[in-house]
């Protein structure tokens, strides 16, 4: 980009036109690219703490009881087995004393009377447990930063565009040019 600037007799002033865009446009990003990310994170955190209050209020963790055995390892004993889990038939009972069946995972090879730690809604339906502060950081930052790429990705491509204009503009020069010129050369003197 900076040979643009150079004194060049072959320079075009697309080529020095060209150049300031691409400074104005990486100014710009620098400039914007920050204010999105605090913009997007700001309000990525809010949502997130928001919906982490909501499930706080609405989920809780209790006891669940197996109702049958739960599928067993093809691999016992191995790393594999122990960050596996199966779909299985629990009861749980509700803060309002309702016995509910439903499906929760579960470690392999646990028998039908075990008991698992679940995490229900107020209707007894087995959920992910809330929100913690560490996952809602972890997504506001996911947040702010494509917020961050997005601006960038958008002045790159501004900057591109406007590259494949003035391309096409001296193209165009070009062309006229040549067919002034073109007589006088192919024409026999």
């Amino acid at each position: 980009m900076l040979w643009r600037w150079r004194h060049n007799p072959l320079r075009r002033r697309t080529d020095t036109l060209h150049a300031w865009l691409g400074l104005g446009a990486l100014i710009a990003v620098l400039a914007v690219a920050p204010v999105a990310a605090l913009l997007a994170g700001d309000a990525a955190r809010r949502h997130y703490e928001d919906t982490a209050r909501h499930q706080n209020r609405t989920r809780y963790e209790t006891d669940a009881t197996l109702v049958r055995d739960a599928p067993r390892h093809p691999e016992p004993g191995s790393d594999e087995e122990k960050r596996t889990r199966y779909p299985a038939e629990v009861r749980v009972v509700t803060r309002e004393g309702r016995t509910r069946t439903t499906r929760a995972e579960v470690q392999p090879g646990l028998t039908a009377g075990n008991t698992v730690r679940v995490w229900v809604t107020a209707d007894g339906e087995v959920t992910d447990r809330p929100l913690t502060r560490e996952e809602v950081r972890s997504r506001t930052m996911g947040w702010a930063l494509l917020a961050a790429i997005g601006v960038a990705l958008t002045g790159a491509a501004a900057h591109a565009l406007t590259g494949l204009a003035l391309r096409r503009r001296n193209l165009a020069d070009w062309d006229t040019a040549w067919a002034e010129t073109a007589p006088r050369w192919t024409t026999p003197t």
